[in-house]
């Protein structure tokens, strides 16, 4: 039997008292990877090829706009081992293939769909669901809007009659905004509680673009995002635009890493 020194004992006291120190903070958190990509109902790109442009980024769970109908979301996820799928019914504008959907790592919950009303093409909506990732529940909107102003378009219908509602602690919602951060209606989104993840990352975007991607002559600036709920005392730890070599749609695709705090209880299980 190996007989430690006290000396030795007490450096051995430290090293483990360090481990658990790291793996407690580590218990405290959540960290969730999530992306928000508007396909352009697939011109461009197969679901396998999108699938496997995402590989690298180990996601938890995804948000399509504009994408086809049917089975082409859980195509996405035979390619990244993603199992979980809700397709909406409600195509933007009355387009075809213009669908909200959601792809997740875990199961779905509750999934449902509201549609939002205001100025500009419509109908507009997004897409709701919730899941249990590591041991705690998260809703997620994936959403495709149009550009409005403080209190006349879609993301009021959101702000006003669709977050006030939620329940669930962790809020997470993706989409293309079609606005800037910083435009009135994205001040509207803000006002309700919700956080762009780009402001923890201190990423600036008045040199960046998320459409045109096939035509960056004729962009919009950043106008896909992802935002959390403030209360949730969640922050992004990593992220960003994934800038592809050959785009596979007209938006770039946008990621982001969320740490939520472990110690929010969910007001009820959905």
């Amino acid at each position: 039997m190996k007989i430690l020194h006290k000396p030795l004992i007490g450096v051995a006291l430290l090293c483990g008292l360090g481990f658990c120190l790291a793996g407690c903070a580590a218990d405290k958190s959540v960290a969730v990877r999530v992306a928000s990509y508007n396909v352009e109902f697939s011109k461009s790109a197969t679901p396998e090829q999108i699938g496997e442009m995402f590989k690298q980024y180990d996601l938890d769970i995804i948000g399509f706009d504009e994408a086809p109908d049917g089975d082409w979301t859980a195509g996405v996820g035979k390619v990244l081992g993603m199992k979980y799928s809700y397709v909406g019914k409600i195509s933007s504008a009355n387009h075809k293939d213009k669908y909200k959907t959601i792809l997740s790592r875990t199961p779905l919950e509750g999934a449902e769909e509201y549609k939002l009303t205001g100025r500009g093409w419509n109908p507009a909506s997004v897409v709701r669901a919730v899941t249990k990732i590591d041991g705690v529940w998260f809703a997620f909107y994936s959403l495709h809007i149009c550009a409005s102003g403080k209190e006349n378009g879609h993301a009021y219908s959101l702000a006003t009659e669709i977050l006030p509602k939620e329940t669930t602690q962790r809020v997470i919602v993706v989409g293309d905004y079609n606005n800037n951060i910083g435009d009135a209606a994205m001040n509207t989104i803000e006002a309700a509680g919700m956080r762009p993840t780009w402001k923890d990352m201190e990423i600036d975007l008045s040199k960046q673009f998320t459409w045109n991607a096939l035509n960056p002559k004729r962009n919009a600036g950043v106008i896909d995002h992802i935002l959390y709920n403030t209360s949730s005392g969640a922050r992004a730890s990593d992220g960003g635009i994934i800038e592809l070599n050959k785009p596979l749609s007209d938006h770039k695709p946008v990621w982001a890493q969320i740490v939520f705090p472990r110690n929010i209880e969910t007001v009820k299980k959905p």
